[in-house]
């Protein structure tokens, strides 16, 4: 069916971003899969190429844009290549629109600039040891000292933390109240270079091995108050409101990989004979191609209305958890299938469907998982 979301900007956009891959990704990603991440340059580049910007106003160095379709763009052209932008996802779409609905003029003043031209990069840090999905039953802590919060405590799975200049780190203020566990949570903008600020383990993965990530500890960190993010004690206020955004951009970069691990069977079987014949000449293999070919277009209707209903303000948390559930579902049946279309050469890594079945795993976890998303459009229904 044809798509009608995107207009000759937004092609323009695509072409942009897909010669760029060819160029400066491609021919150096295994480097980056064996380092854990890509160079720090390359955070520069991306600044350059202006990706980093689209949606930060001009007045602090952006383009102004405020559309997300930009973002499914580069989502679509890294699945299509078999690549990754490192830790540009955490950087745009979950720090960036904190920034911009809850820093202050001052914080906008002072980190935009850099946010844009990739000098500050950017990773935010909610999960500890322990408590997983449980915000309220975090540990880590600020006290007011004067004109500065003093952070102790430790943060785990933090995608970008081993290259990350500064750092939203969520932490209880105060205490919870017996009406509301999740009262007394606030964010600090945490500046890496702080004393007491360390980084702890990167954490090997079975897959996302070009995405830097780590375990953080904070002994004793002392944290302007004007870094503050927002209002004292509204932490987890703020957190549930960008949800929304940050479910989107799992679900459309799962529906990528989706359509691109299709795209990469159908040429596989067709270059691929056995018995004498092309793999694709099978029923089997023409079958299941077309299930996951129905399944990826189901997926891709449902984040393009999804971004959408964000561009007007209207992307509810339920309908968000809907979408991620959808798509990162059909993304863990559709690759699984098409790595077998592939035989044993699917398990083998030079291939780029190996790299999407390890990446898939995690996007069913983080985010909030699936059964807690279930849990949230269950009660949107009343039950």
């Amino acid at each position: 069916m044809r798509r009608t979301i995107f207009n000759e900007d937004h092609e323009a956009f695509r072409q942009m971003i897909r010669d760029f891959i060819e160029a400066e990704v491609a021919p150096v990603y295994e480097d980056w899969e064996n380092a854990g991440h890509p160079p720090r340059g390359f955070y520069n580049k991306l600044g350059e190429l202006g990706v980093f910007g689209i949606q930060v106003p001009e007045e602090y160095g952006g383009a102004g844009e405020t559309s997300f379709k930009y973002q499914l763009i580069v989502s679509e052209e890294c699945a299509r290549a078999g690549v990754s932008f490192g830790g540009y996802g955490v950087h745009v779409n979950l720090v960036l629109p904190y920034l911009l609905k809850y820093g202050s003029e001052d914080q906008k003043k002072r980190w935009l600039p850099d946010f844009v031209s990739g000098d500050m990069m950017t990773a935010i840090a909610m999960t500890e040891p322990g408590t997983g999905s449980d915000l309220a039953g975090m540990q880590t802590t600020a006290r007011k000292d004067g004109d500065h919060y003093v952070l102790n405590g430790a943060k785990t799975f933090i995608t970008g933390g081993v290259l990350a200049d500064r750092v939203l780190v969520v932490a209880r203020t105060s205490p919870p109240t017996a009406e509301n566990r999740r009262a007394g949570l606030s964010i600090l903008v945490v500046d890496t270079g702080s004393e007491g600020y360390s980084v702890g383990r990167k954490l090997e993965k079975i897959g996302l091995r070009s995405s830097d990530t780590a375990e953080l500890a904070f002994q004793d960190v002392r944290v302007p108050v004007e870094d503050l993010l927002g209002e004292e004690g509204r932490g987890f206020e703020y957190l549930v409101h960008n949800l929304a955004e940050e479910r989107l951009g799992i679900a459309a970069s799962s529906y990528a990989s989706a359509a691109a691990a299709v795209q990469f069977a159908k040429r596989y079987v067709q270059e691929r004979n056995v018995f004498g014949k092309p793999v694709a000449s099978f029923q089997n293999t023409k079958f299941v191609l077309a299930e996951c070919a129905t399944e990826v277009e189901a997926a891709q209707s449902m984040v393009d209305r999804a971004v959408e209903a964000l561009d007007a303000g209207e992307l509810t948390p339920a309908d968000a958890a809907k979408v991620k559930l959808f798509c990162t579902e059909v993304q863990a049946r559709v690759v699984d299938k098409c790595l077998q279309l592939h035989g044993g050469y699917g398990y083998i890594l030079e291939y780029p469907i190996a790299r999407l079945y390890t990446d898939a795993r995690v996007t069913r976890i983080y985010g909030g998982t699936s059964e807690v998303l279930k849990t949230i459009i269950a009660k949107d229904l009343g039950v």
